[in-house]
């Protein structure tokens, strides 16, 4: 311990340690909307299959050859594979999980105390219709995808 004291405490004796007085960065916290909107973009981003986009590097669309015709359409939908996707396919599915879960939140706005009986009808009414029509383009994505999905014989 004295040989450490001794090596170290040389420099020590010529120089003399500034008094510095250094002020903590203040970090206001941010607003929650704020808050909230990065964490719904995000929500967005990872539904749409960003991770999938990033490591596979899908095309954005697809392409199909009429058999009749012969003509080259383009197609937004990769048929009979659940777990593969076109770039498009992939954001069109993540906005529309992100519509219904806007209606979720809707329909808690709705629950506030201080809204109006005309507001509250019209947060129900917006937040119902959102999550109806995502959950049923959802299944006719879904149908598209896989043709024949949940159809009776």
């Amino acid at each position: 311990m004295e040989l450490a004291t001794a090596v170290f405490g040389v420099p020590f004796q010529f120089l003399r340690v500034p008094n510095l007085k250094l002020k903590v960065p203040r970090i206001s916290t941010p607003k929650p909307m704020a808050v909230f909107f990065l964490v719904y973009i995000s929500y967005f981003l990872v539904l749409s299959g960003l991770i999938y986009d990033i490591i596979m590097e899908p095309p954005s669309l697809g392409s199909s050859q009429d058999p009749h015709t012969g003509v080259v359409k383009p197609v937004a939908f990769l048929q009979y594979r659940v777990n593969g996707q076109y770039i498009i396919e992939g954001l069109s599915a993540g906005f529309l999980f992100s519509l219904g879960g806007l209606g979720f939140i809707l329909l808690d706005f709705s629950n506030d105390k201080l809204t109006s009986q005309r507001n509250r009808y019209l947060l129900i009414l917006s937040g119902v219709l959102c999550i109806a029509i995502a959950y049923n383009l959802c299944l006719l994505f879904l149908r598209i995808k896989i043709p024949g999905y949940l159809m009776e014989d």
